[in-house]
């Protein structure tokens, strides 16, 4: 899909507040409220927009803790791939899962709420995925910056 200087003005909006009403959307976009609608609906529809979520305080709902564990599998084949990336989505305290290529096989993101947690998470969860071989952990000391938002250009 092609995307022309409107629509990216209408994403550029929409990532900092999902929430805008489409009459307060289409004036900050330069549009009349129905045409802003039809191009919010194609840009849905063709999956640019994939779904409108809100953004949480971690530390407010108990989850003060970021944690990074680096993944490596007994194997790189697709059953053990496969199996591993089926376990993890199954978990919830993992925000974010990437294939990596380089030293690790995966990098996580994990949300706990301390280290015993995180511990616990290790221990009865992510160590005993079958075909995990080792588990590196970095512990996030502050977050500097986080942002959903993608860099759309003008």
């Amino acid at each position: 899909m092609e995307l022309d200087a409107i629509d990216r003005r209408i994403l550029r909006a929409l990532q900092r507040d999902g929430r805008l009403q489409n009459v307060d959307l289409a004036q900050e976009v330069g549009l009349s409220p129905s045409p802003c609608l039809r191009r919010v609906r194609r840009l849905e529809e063709a999956g640019v927009i994939e779904r409108y979520a809100a953004m949480l305080d971690p530390a407010k709902i108990g989850f003060s803790m970021t944690i990074f564990a680096r993944i490596w599998l007994t194997g790189q084949d697709q059953d053990t791939v496969s199996a591993f990336v089926g376990a993890i989505q199954e978990l919830p305290q993992v925000a974010e899962c990437y294939l990596m290529a380089g030293d690790c096989d995966f990098l996580i993101r994990v949300m706990v709420s301390d280290l015993d947690a995180y511990r616990r998470f290790q221990v009865e969860h992510l160590a005993r995925i079958e075909g995990v071989r080792s588990i590196k952990t970095d512990i996030s000391m502050q977050t500097v910056k986080q942002s959903a938002a993608l860099p759309i250009q003008p």
